[in-house]
Order: structure tokens, then sequence, then C-alpha cells
């Protein structure tokens, strides 16, 4: 810390407090720099970050957190807010197991005043407080909800707007305009948002009246409501397209610059006088203050280490040439499906890049859909596409899939359509965290009807069961698959139909049983060439299916055998282990099973073989319950 003048010296938000205005441009610099410093070294999110800097020093130099709150959306913009509370010093143990949390959460921090990680329920979880503190008699606490434009287009912003329009508490909702999240932001409002920005005559009344508005101490009420009814007037007759927010109740203001600390000191000050629920729009640069992250936001989102000298990217290389990343599998096999099946479509709610659906959109452009963050409209909207003939390829992260229960269920289902859905990012995702695990969709899956759920051991079973679930008549279809590389490197094979619900043998074996169920059991091999050397032997199977189970072969292998060791990357609760114990109880087999997946808890953050570890289904531990069973 030795080259920051300030910045060492700011323990708290109290110490910051004891800054002069003019001071706040350098703590700024400072705050960007110490980002740039860690992150380089210690990946993690990075440009949303740098592009709320300025935000974030104004925000904890004008109210009184923790007592007022902030909640910040999703929570890749918050690293700031960690440093300026008492984490500068831990920061580098960002998403590191047992270090800080990537995101928000209530239990490392006060000053984090909502566990977020999933988008768009800032407005409503601040509302609540607001509203919480009105019943409390705590008229002084000001709650600010931090939204990105990219979250506002989740279909939960507008019902917390909506909501908190006439409920007249005192909410503040901050609106970080950059025209991305992860990738470009698309859709209505995003073209809404760039007119307000870009209307000459409407700014040019804004700057007018805000200049007004910013005196208004000095005037009574009866000039404020004067002063509100002209603005309010004008902005009618001058920009229609502003009354999406007032039409909510919700005083609007804005654009400002996000980037200039001590206009947004002010502006923060001056509202905070106003009374009842509020939005402010600010325009901001992702990536802000580091040139290559500017000019390629998307990859900069979350670069991995880096030079921060030159902004080269350090990428790992190997001489072996390495497996490809499922998600990129899923991509290419499904523009060489939509080739030969004009019918198929494939929709993303905001992830492109990160699913790979990138690719069929730049193939196959007026088949591919990017709908905005709205996973329960992706779902709804493709079977809208299925129930007129389409076959849509719907690709959602399995932790965000869990916002489209509902949908899944009544609107697919219930109605038996042919809607395929790839979960990607099935399992422990690594430093991500309990937010982003993709560890429940075995088995919420499993229990909805006419739902077939499947997961490939590698990527030529990735291929079949896509082009499986396309043939005719397959219903609705789930295929989940990990986070990161498969293992095999020459994975473009022909692809050919599996038999639903039939599991293959991956090695006979004696005494014990190993079924798994995806890409996890790629490490009982590993497994099994320990234990041979001890002459341990056992069978293993990759089962393909949960839903439909290979009744046919769990009958031959209990009748067999009497010792079973089920294997999944998910909630052991309800989950693939639990179908197989469920056949064995319903059939009136009696055998021991070991069920290894992950318990009954939320995960925290670290590498994917520590979480594995914790949860006792490494190698390690698949050697122990194979010795131990």
């Amino acid at each position: 810390m030795s080259n920051y003048k300030f910045l060492h010296k700011i323990n708290s938000p109290e110490d910051l407090k004891k800054y002069k205005d003019e001071e706040l441009i350098e703590i700024s610099k400072e705050l960007r720099q110490y980002i740039i410093d860690v992150v380089s070294e210690s990946p993690g999110h990075f440009a949303s970050s740098l592009g709320v800097v300025e935000l974030t020093v104004a925000l904890h130099y004008v109210f009184n957190t923790p007592y007022d709150k902030i909640v910040w959306d999703v929570g890749h913009q918050a690293y700031g807010h960690k440093i300026l509370t008492g984490r500068r010093d831990n920061f580098h143990t960002n998403r590191k197991l047992g270090g800080v949390c990537g995101f928000p959460t209530i239990f490392e921090s006060e000053y984090d005043a909502f566990g977020v990680g999933h988008s768009s329920t800032s407005i409503s979880a601040a509302l609540g407080m607001a509203v919480s503190s009105c019943l409390q008699g705590q008229k002084d606490k000001h709650v600010i909800a931090v939204i990105g434009d990219g979250a506002m287009t989740g279909g939960l912003a507008f019902e917390g707007m909506n909501n908190a329009g006439v409920e007249k508490s005192n909410l503040l909702i901050i609106l970080n305009d950059n025209n991305m999240s992860i990738d470009p932001n698309v859709g209505g409002l995003n073209q809404y948002l760039l007119d307000i920005t870009t209307s000459k005559t409407y700014n040019k009344f804004k700057e007018d009246i805000w200049n007004v508005l910013g005196k208004i101490k000095k005037f009574g009420p009866n000039t404020r409501s004067f002063i509100q009814n002209i603005e309010n007037g004008v902005k009618s007759v001058v920009m229609k397209q502003s009354n999406i927010f007032e039409a909510m109740n919700l005083r609007y203001f804005g654009p400002v610059n996000g980037h200039d600390v001590n206009q947004l000191v002010k502006v923060l000050e001056d509202l905070k006088d106003i009374k009842g629920p509020k939005i402010l729009h600010i325009l901001t640069k992702k990536g802000k203050g580091f040139e290559v992250a500017e000019n390629d936001q998307t990859t900069w989102h979350a670069p991995g280490k880096f030079n921060k000298e030159t902004g080269e990217r350090l990428v790992g290389k190997s001489d072996k040439p390495l497996a490809p990343k499922f998600q990129d599998v899923f991509g290419n096999t499904l523009v060489e499906l939509a080739e030969k099946n004009k019918k198929i479509v494939g929709i993303t709610p905001a992830m492109p890049s990160g699913s790979s659906m990138k690719i069929m959109m730049e193939a196959i452009p007026e088949r591919s859909f990017d709908v905005g963050i709205a996973e329960q409209h992706a779902v709804t909207f493709s079977a809208g596409l299925a129930v007129d003939g389409m076959l849509p390829f719907c690709n959602i992260y399995s932790t965000f899939m869990q916002r489209a229960y509902d949908q899944v269920i009544h609107d697919v289902a219930l109605q038996n359509l042919n809607v395929v859905f790839c979960l990607d990012r099935g399992g422990l995702v690594g430093d991500d965290g309990a937010t982003h695990h993709g560890v429940f969709d075995l088995a919420y899956m499993r229990t909805v009807p006419n739902m077939t759920v499947a997961a490939p051991m590698d990527e030529p079973d990735l291929r079949n069961m896509m082009y499986t679930a396309q043939l005719p008549n397959k219903g609705p279809f789930s295929i989940r698959y990990p986070r990161g590389r498969g293992v095999t490197p020459n994975w473009k094979t022909e692809m050919k139909e599996l038999k639903v619900g039939k599991a293959r043998l991956i090695k006979g074996g004696e005494n014990v049983v190993i079924l798994s169920i995806g890409a996890i059991g790629n490490l009982v091999k590993e497994a099994d060439d320990i234990l041979s050397k001890e002459n341990i032997s056992f069978a293993h199977y990759d089962m393909r299916f949960v839903k439909p189970l290979d009744e046919e072969l769990l009958h031959e292998l209990f009748k067999k055998y009497d010792k079973f060791i089920t294997l999944e990357d998910g909630v052991i609760q309800g989950g693939f282990g639990s179908a197989v114990i469920e056949f064995m109880v319903d059939n009136g087999y009696n055998a021991k099973i070991k069920r290894l997946g992950i318990p009954d808890e939320f995960i925290e953050h670290g590498t994917q073989q520590e979480l594995y570890h914790i949860c006792g289904y490494d190698v390690e531990g698949i050697c122990k319950a194979v010795r131990e069973i």
C-alpha cells in the first residue's frame, strides 16, 4: 500500500468522510488502481467494478452506512464497496476458499445489506428494507438499490418498481447505465435508455432544472412543488419516453455523469432531501480506467490473470491437445443440428458468450434469440415457439433456471412440449460460490412429469443427447453439463440416437457397483487407477439418464450386487442417488447404498477440486467410499 496516499488510511466509510470533496477524485483513482492491482493477480470480475468506482466513493461519502443500506444488484460491481468497508487488506483472498466472497453476503459484513448473486433482486429487497424502516419509525434511514441496465431487463426489477411507486417509502434506485450486462444489452429498454441519454433537448432541460433543484433547500415547500410540477410537465412534452419511470410514480433524475465523483456527491446530497421513491440515472463505462477493458468489455468482465501494465491476459498453455469446453461443444453442435433441422431455434437469457450460444447467433442469426436477463420469459417464449411447431434449444445456466421453475412445469411440461433445456454450469462451479453452483437441477427436474433428465459424461455423449432430444416426439428434455473442459480432445464424432433411459457399462468388476451421472463420473477412472493397485475391484456404469432410470439394468444389478455407490455433482437430497434408493425400495430389494454428492448445505467458494474434496466426492473420496462400503 506504499504507493497509495489515501487508500491505506481508509478502513471504513467513516475514514472516507474525513476527506475534502476535492480529495475524492484522487481517492477514486487509487481505488480503481487497487482493484486493477489485486484482480490482475487474484482473478475475479473486473470491468463492472471499475465502472462504478466514483459512484461507490460518493455513496459511502454521502450516506451513513451501514445504518443507511446499499443493495448492490448481482454484486459484480461491488469490489470497490468491499475495499472501502474494511476488507481492503483481505481483498487478495477474493473468491478463494475461506476468503472474501466474490459477491456481497450478509454473513461477511454489516455493510453488505443483502446477499446477491442472481440479477434484478435489488429493488424488491431494498423496498422491503425501506418499508421496514418506515414501520419501525426510522424515518431518517435511506435505502439505495444500485442496479445495472442489464439487470433492469429482468421482470423482477419491474415488479419491484411497480410496487415501490405506491409504497411512498424513502427508496433511491440508482440505474447504472453502461449499455452492457456481460454481453451488450438487447431489447426495447436498452433503446429507451439510449433515447433518454441522446436527447439534447431533454438533457438541456434536465441540466437547467437540476441547477434549481440543487438549491432547493433555499426554497419553501410551495416552491419545491411548483418546480416539480414544471419538471414533470416539460418532461411530458419534451421527452415522452421519460414517463416510463414517472408512470410508476418514481421521481426520475438524470442522466448524470457517473464518473464525476464531485457531481455525484452533490446530486446524492440533494436527493437525500427529496422524500419518496426516486430513480437516479447515471451513465458509466464498464472497464473505466483500463483501456483494454473499455474496448472489450465482454472479455474483461472476468478476464482471469493479466499483466496490469500491458493488458495481456495470462492464459495458461499446454503441450497436450486440450479437450474443448462443454459450452463450446454445445454451441458448435447446435449449429450443426440447426443447419440440418430448420425448425431448431436457440434461446438464451443474456448469456450468449458465457453459454456459447453466440456461435449460433453468428452462424444463423435469424433463428437465435438473446432475450435479456429474463429466464422466465426465455422458457415461456420457448414454449410458444414449440407449440407452433419450432424446436427450441433453451440454454440457461443451471443456477439461473431455478428462477423459471414454474414456467418449466406450467408452460412446457404440462403441455408436453418439445423444448430442449441445455443447462450449462451444472454442478459445483468453483469460485463464484453458493449463488452460482448449479446443484439443484437433477433433483428439481426429475420431479416434473413428462421431463427427460439427462447428463453426459463426455463431449460425444453431449452431442448424442442433443441429437436425440431434437428427434420427433421427445417432449421436454433436460441436458445438464458442467463448467469447464471435458476429457475428449477429438470430440467431433458422428452423432447417433441414444435409447432414452439406457445406461452404459464403463468397466466390469466385483463386490461394488458405482453408478454415476454426468461428467463427474470421469473421476471414477482415476479412482480405479489407485484402487486396482490395492487389488480392489468394482464395476462402473454411466447411467446417462436420471429420468427415466435404466430399470432393466438396475433389476439385474440389484440381483447380483449388494453394495452400491452413487455419484453425482448435485445435491443428494432428492437427487440421482435418491432415485436409485427409491427404485430399490419400490422393488423390494435390500442393498447397502452410499450416496456421494453435495450434502444438505450451501457450499462456499473455492476451486472445483477443493469443493469436491469438501463434499467428499473427489478421487480421494471415491476411493474411501469403495474401501469402506
